[in-house]
């Protein structure tokens, strides 16, 4: 097992493999298809990385659909009876007796308490001259478990759910066991895999040459571990799946798939809640995506169904696309975020053989149908040796195509059946029309800041958040002006925050992550159609039981709001808020003041407060507002850890955030939207000043013009971490928060303790959400009264 040590990060786990499938069209088994599997698989030996010792790969395997007169076959050789429907899998165990007998134990007992029969253990033949020495160093001891009903009468799907849940928590059981793992434990299917080169698995596994194992569908997978180190449970096929590519957004599924845990339930899953996480959190992304995959189909998804709300085609920027099938990805869009990066898949869940491509359709897929009815699917051509006049149709996928064989039936859906099936299994767009609200937009916006801050006002804010002259004239009148961020040169002599001497903002500690192997890179000017900033306000739903009430939602276009797009969300009837002041008083404490806030936010949100409002807005004497970048971390993370954060959506009114690169942060770390009411502030004051060189026309939409260059600068960073969609959103959300608890955390956080007020104000802090304007607070007009707790002018 390798640890997270050095410079080599389990999180960093990538793959950029070759793949491909063959199945037959009738579902008839035979040998010839496995063992054409097998030799096309040889084919891929250039898609993988090899060790000097010439044999030890970054790993391939098989995913079979159950060979059941083979494996019945082995069972009575190994003197296991079985009666009725049966499962099989793989099991890799530890070499030490005691730890294999304690994995054996909670697996038998997982099982038995799910009213299965453990009916023995095979040990799998294995030939170690086929392993590399780096490979044998961490062979695991590999056995067979056969599982039986115990004469129950539980069709295909019951027992393969039994059988889901009993694995999931017999691993939670054995959670200290590095070397327990579960390749596949199924009614449908069994995976053959290993850390050796293709050329070596059917010697590693003499059971793939055995003339009995006869197989209608075989998945095959060479692995390339991108700046990684090869594993044996990382080879791919995974229990269902093989993946080609990067989840760039993997961590942020991670913890969304953590988040979302709470609100799942299913019928068919009693247990689901017993499960959690249900994904991966450390491992490769390909791991964490089949989790994904297979928690949704043991809910009762259909395998079409799941990998379209995992992996979407783009939609937000086709006009043409049916309205239909619109409404069914935006249905979904709020309540499963994509998995994001190139992708090309092959599964197999032994009803369908299937494959399907990211939107951007940055990895190759070819398929052919032969004489003999045989479908074959591969990221290149000629895996295997067919004659040309042997070849009834062939193409290849495009970005976001689908092909699928439902076995049972016989019948090859392509991407527009499959979409068919789809967008007419509810009436989505009928439950959306019901459901959604835009906000109203003008083509003229006037009101830039609708309630702008007098300059001595507007100075002091300027102090308390940072805002330098060079900040106002380089970036913030250069978004604006230009609609694009200002062009520099490439280097960079500015000294990293934690060796800085001067006081430097919290999102100057964060860099923005670069794909690994996303190529060719996504151009965001060009490939506009693939890429969204779309994001929406709403409640997430239980996917497993759609319903009208599940389409109640606000679209938003942008994450960046106007002063009037806040209003109008705060307006609406449906969108209950609840506003949480930022500001603490320098004797509670950082910590402390977070951790209240994080108590308030819970609180809400129990009390079904939609929309929480983090807000740095309006200053108080004698009180500092915690950095939203801190407070939006925490309370994320706070409501994920309590469940409640898939019921609510955070909006982040903060004066930190100018450029896109902060805007990038605050939404990587849980935001939904955010209004920079000080960006407005401080154009309103240089158009006031004639500072902006721009006409009388250019200048009324001046703020506009601010957010088109934020959204600018939002699509170049997504672009290049490789995404697609901010749908995707915490991309680099962790699995704690900071409050300064190392130096270099300190001196980000350091703000002025002293009171920066020259005036007093007898007001009172305004009672949450009523809010008194800037001035006010500032200045109290003689219609304030003194000691009172409300304003006269709430906003």
């Amino acid at each position: 097992m390798h640890a997270s040590t050095g410079l080599y990060k389990e999180a960093y786990e990538r793959d950029s493999c070759g793949f491909g499938l063959i199945a037959s069209l009738d579902d008839i088994p035979s040998h010839w298809l496995v063992q054409t599997a097998i030799s096309s698989l040889n084919r891929l030996t250039h898609r993988g990385a090899v060790a000097a010792d010439g044999k030890t790969g970054d790993g391939c395997g098989l995913l079979l659909k159950k060979p059941a007169g083979f494996l019945r076959a082995l069972a009575a050789e190994a003197g296991i009876t079985l009666s009725g429907p049966f499962a099989a899998g793989l099991v890799f165990l530890s070499r030490e007796p005691t730890q294999a007998d304690a994995a054996r134990a909670a697996l038998a007992a997982q099982l038995a308490a799910q009213g299965l029969h453990l009916a023995g253990w095979r040990q799998v033949p294995l030939d170690p001259q086929a392993c590399g020495a780096e490979a044998l160093k961490v062979l695991p001891l590999i056995e067979q478990a056969f599982v039986d009903t115990d004469a129950q009468d539980l069709d295909e799907a019951a027992f393969n759910r039994r059988l889901f849940v009993a694995r999931r928590l017999a691993e939670k059981a054995c959670a200290a066991d590095p070397w327990f793992y579960v390749p596949s434990l199924s009614a449908s299917t069994i995976v053959y895999k290993g850390m050796v080169m293709p050329q070596y698995l059917a010697q590693l596994y003499p059971d793939l040459a055995d003339p009995r194992l006869e197989s209608s569908v075989a998945v095959f997978h060479q692995r390339f571990s991108t700046n990684t180190l090869p594993q044996w449970r990382l080879a791919h096929p995974y229990r269902y799946l093989a993946h080609n590519g990067e989840i760039n957004t993997v961590q942020g599924n991670r913890n969304w798939a953590t988040a979302r845990g709470p609100l799942l339930r299913s019928p068919l899953l009693p247990q689901l809640q017993e499960l959690l996480p249900l994904v991966s959190l450390t491992g490769s992304d390909s791991q964490s995506l089949d989790n994904m995959l297979e928690v949704l189909l043991m809910g009762g998804l259909d395998p079409l169904h799941a990998m379209r709300l995992l992996i979407p085609p783009a939609w937000h920027g086709l006009d043409a696309l049916d309205a239909d099938l619109r409404a069914f990805y935006e249905f979904y869009s709020v309540h499963m975020e994509p998995w994001d990066g190139p992708a090309g898949v092959v599964l197999t869940d032994g009803r369908y053989a299937l494959c399907t491509l990211d939107r951007n359709g940055l990895r190759p897929a070819r398929y052919c149908i032969t004489r003999n009815r045989c479908l074959t699917i591969a990221s290149e051509s000629g895996v295997w040796d067919y004659q040309p006049e042997d070849v009834l149709r062939k193409g290849k996928l495009g970005p976001g195509d689908m092909l699928a064989l439902d076995l049972r039936s016989g019948t090859l859906l392509m991407s527009a059946d499959i979409d068919q099936l789809l967008k007419t299994r509810h009436p989505y767009k009928a439950w959306l029309k019901q459901g959604v609200s835009y906000l109203e937009s003008d083509l003229v916006d006037a009101r830039l800041a609708a309630e702008p801050m007098d300059r001595s006002t507007l100075s002091l804010y300027q102090k308390m958040f940072n805002v330098t002259q060079e900040e106002r004239d380089d970036i913030i009148r250069v978004l604006a002006q230009d609609e694009s961020e200002a062009v520099g040169s490439m280097g960079d002599d500015t000294p990293l925050p934690v060796l800085s001497h001067q006081v430097r903002s919290l999102y100057d500690y964060f860099r923005q992550q670069f794909a690994q192997v996303t190529n060719p890179p996504i151009d965001s000017l060009r490939e506009t159609i693939v890429m969204s900033l779309q994001t929406q306000i709403g409640p997430e739903c239980n996917i497993f039981e759609p319903a009208p009430e599940h389409a109640r939602q606000v679209v938003l276009g942008s994450p960046i709001l106007s002063q009037r797009k806040l209003r109008q969300i705060l307006a609406l009837e449906a969108v209950t808020h609840e506003f949480i002041d930022l500001q603490y008083d320098p004797a509670e404490g950082l910590k402390a003041a977070i951790l209240r806030m994080c108590a308030h936010a819970e609180s809400a949100v129990q009390d079904g407060k939609l929309v929480l409002l983090l807000s740095d807005r309006y200053l108080v004497k004698g009180r500092i507002p915690a950095h939203a970048l801190l407070v939006t971390g925490a309370v994320h993370q706070h409501l994920v850890r309590t469940g409640l954060r898939c019921k609510c959506n955070l909006l982040v009114e903060t004066g930190t955030a100018r450029e896109p690169h902060h805007f990038a942060c605050l939404i990587g770390y849980g935001a939904t939207a955010v209004y920079p009411y000080m960006a407005y502030q401080v154009l309103f004051e240089m158009m006031r000043r004639g500072r902006v060189k721009l006409d009388f026309a250019a200048r009324l939409e001046l703020g506009r013009s601010y957010r088109a260059g934020l959204r600018k600068g939002l699509f170049k960073i997504m672009s290049k971490m490789g995404i697609s969609t901010i749908c995707s959103r915490s991309w680099g959300s962790q699995t704690r928060w900071c409050s300064c608890a190392s130096p270099a955390r300190r001196a980000a956080c350091r703000v002025p303790t002293s009171p920066i007020w020259k005036r007093t104000c007898s007001c009172s802090p305004p009672l949450p959400g009523i809010r008194a304007t800037p001035s006010r607070r500032a200045g109290c007009s003689s219609t304030c009264t003194a000691g009172s707790t409300t304003c006269t002018t709430p906003t």
